[in-house]
């Protein structure tokens, strides 16, 4: 008998192009969130370990979002006051489109300042 002089990389070949494949689906789906024109920030300096957060999102008509639920001002309010019970709440991920008014996004910062909540992130678009 001879030893096997040569390695068969077909195997390989296949597992390669099966994660290919996998992440070529599952990358559209990571980000489902609701579609707004974000401001662009020239340089990130957020750290790169993020912890947990909630979105709230305002789109170009001025609609409120949680996460990818439409909800209204109230509703909004509501949540809040939930999670300002929560011990350790996440951090709340604000998202609002570039040519939106500037005080809807205020309304919603005030709304979270009055719950006491502190830790906010104003989400943008590098350059």
């Amino acid at each position: 008998m001879s030893a096997l002089t040569e390695i068969n990389v077909t195997p390989l070949i296949d597992l390669a192009f099966a994660l290919l494949i996998i992440f070529m689906v599952t990358t559209p789906l990571l980000e489902q969130t609701i579609d707004v024109n974000l401001p662009v920030e020239v340089s990130k300096s957020q750290p790169s370990d993020r912890e947990e957060f909630q979105a709230i999102t305002v789109d170009r008509a001025g609609d409120y979002y949680w996460s990818d639920e439409k909800v209204s001002l109230q509703q909004l309010g509501d949540l809040l006051d939930t999670m300002a019970m929560d011990d350790a709440p996440p951090v709340l991920s604000i998202r609002a489109d570039k040519d939106l008014p500037y005080q809807r996004v205020i309304i919603v910062i005030d709304m979270i300042k009055q719950r006491k909540l502190s830790k906010i992130s104003l989400d943008t678009k590098v350059k």
